[in-house]
């Protein structure tokens, strides 16, 4: 690995593990619809400055990371590629930030090769870059600003250090334009405690003065074109996204404190074994400035997350690039004195990961078959262990070459973001993608008049299939509730009381399509309120109902 060049090797691995895959699989609910969906939209209508979800307000977030989407979709197609492109790139310039940074921290080639490849190779990171949603692009943005911070804080030069405060604005207002007022806080998070530790505040007054401006400046026009066109946008997404979600008793996705412990082990995965040489290293250095830098970055993020009742595990991404870095330090030093005992104790690792798991899809497979017996299934079920055969031998590898081949659970963590979506048994794709089950059927679908769903996922992928934003919701509503409010929005609720009134309305304009997810004891109750005949098609929870026009 060390006779490489690093950049080209780090560009192979991003178009062969990130790139080629991402229009192997159908789009995943709940997610990948939404956001296919919210972006086309944007495209569809002209309207990029109030984020819409089939054709309802729908304000859980800025409009930035929708048009980054779109701009996909407008650039590759309205397709699956060009859904994904978006967050597959951002993720690729948080690892050349990754090289950037170790370069200037360290200036060593293999530490930046080192800290760029862990920080590619973590699960969650590779995982989300083949995924549609906005946590890859508010990540590039948070690691953009704190990279700028350390650039300008290490600057030996007026003009650089402007530049570098400038650059830090900018990527506050993309941030902040993604996800919201988290891009602002994240900075000054860890700038105050390390300037005040430096006895640099008056620098950090002066120069984040500057970045705060031109943070305003690039947010300004979208912040007061949204404030007109939809005045109740800043009350809902203030208090609803921010203060409820951090502090409610039920706020969304509520966790206890420490649920972010256990997910940041599993996010670095494949390296988690580095974990307590990585600590034990960082703990040794800590009187250096980089270090301390870096340790901020890390720990007050993580903190602060923990601290809010609602999580998810995507919300610790942030803290993803300071630990590939401090663990690349780490691993490099260690391979320049010969030591090889972590290396060895994490592949062991992985390779007992890769067992179990292969033993477990064996016994299943035996025991209740996850894959049936069609050639579909079995292609499927081949990549799985592909995937988990390659897994165990890369992990081999390192374990037992440690000090030459050291990187090769990268070729493991590839091989399963690139190969697994398209190796999962049609159990969970029918249910999950459901946009394929629409692509079946889509010239039928096109010939409908009216649509109606019965859960947003479905829903979503229909729409963003037909290019349809007008889908009727058949008594569900969802992450909708605020935007089916309004005055103009209300006709599109379907209670299980009015569904065949407005079916009969409804065909007497044309033919009908019904996309059920039928699975739970409810879900069975609306089916059963649906009128006889139609078409019908099923896979998995599926269900696909065509009505005729009335005579």
């Amino acid at each position: 690995m060390t006779r490489l060049k690093p950049l080209p090797v780090l560009l192979l691995a991003f178009a062969v593990f990130y790139l080629l895959p991402m229009g192997l699989h159908g789009l995943w609910i709940p997610d990948e619809t939404r956001y296919a969906q919210i972006s086309q939209e944007m495209l569809l209508s002209g309207n990029w400055v109030a984020p819409h979800f089939m054709g309802v307000r729908y304000f859980e977030k800025p409009s930035a990371g929708y048009w980054l989407i779109a701009l996909g979709q407008a650039v590759f197609g309205e397709n699956l590629f060009g859904v994904r492109i978006a967050s597959a790139l951002t993720t690729g310039l948080s690892v050349l930030l990754a090289y950037i940074i170790a370069r200037r921290l360290w200036n060593d080639p293999r530490k930046s090769f080192a800290c760029a490849l862990l920080y590619m190779s973590f699960g969650l990171v590779a995982g989300q870059a083949g995924y549609s949603n906005l946590d890859p692009q508010f990540t590039l943005w948070v690691n953009l600003s704190f990279v700028a911070l350390w650039f300008a804080l290490d600057s030996q030069t007026a003009r650089g250090r402007l530049r570098a405060w400038v650059l830090l604005g900018v990527a506050c207002a993309m941030g902040f334009m993604t996800k919201g007022f988290l891009a602002w806080l994240l900075p000054v998070l860890i700038a105050v405690p390390y300037m005040l530790w430096q006895r640099r505040l008056g620098e950090l007054v002066r120069y984040g003065s500057l970045a705060i401006l031109v943070a305003v400046v690039v947010c300004l026009p979208w912040v007061w074109a949204i404030h007109l066109q939809e005045p109740d946008y800043w009350r809902f997404f203030f208090w609803h996204e921010h203060i409820r979600r951090f502090s409610a008793d039920n706020a969304q996705h509520a966790r206890p404190w420490w649920f972010f412990l256990p997910i940041m082990v599993v996010s670095c995965l494949p390296w988690a074994a580095l974990l307590p040489s990585t600590a034990l290293k960082t703990w040794k250095e800590k009187a250096q400035p980089k270090m301390v830098f870096l340790a901020l970055w890390l720990l007050l993020p993580l903190g602060f997350f923990s601290l809010s009742n609602g999580k998810l595990p995507t919300y610790i991404m942030p803290c993803l690039l300071p630990l590939a870095l401090l663990m690349g330090h780490a691993l490099i030093d260690q391979l320049n004195q010969g030591k090889t005992r972590a290396l060895r104790c994490n592949g062991l690792l992985n390779f007992a990961i890769g067992l179990v798991a292969m033993g477990a899809l064996i016994y299943l497979q035996i025991d209740d078959p996850l894959y049936s017996n069609s050639h579909a299934e079995m292609f499927s079920l081949s990549l799985a262990f592909i995937v988990l055969l390659g897994w165990i031998l890369a992990n081999l590898l390192q374990a037992f070459r440690p000090l030459t081949l050291w990187a090769m659970p990268a070729l493991g963590i590839g091989l399963l973001v690139a190969l697994l979506p398209a190796g999962m048994p049609e159990e969970i794709t029918d249910n999950e993608m459901p946009d394929q089950f629409v692509l079946e059927h889509l010239d039928e679908l096109q010939q409908t008049h009216a649509l109606l769903s019965n859960e947003l996922g479905s829903a979503s992928a229909l729409s963003w299939r037909l290019r349809r934003p007008e889908v009727a919701f058949y008594d569900t509503e969802g992450e909708l509730r605020y935007g089916l409010k309004y005055a103009g929005s209300v006709h599109r609720k379907v209670s299980l009381e009015s569904v065949q009134p407005w079916l009969a309305e409804a065909r007497q304009q044309g033919s009908v399509g019904v996309l059920m997810r039928v699975k739970s004891t409810s879900e069975h109750r609306e089916e059963g309120q649906l009128p006889a005949g139609g078409k019908r098609y099923r896979k998995g929870a599926l269900l696909l109902i065509i009505y005729p026009k009335l005579p």
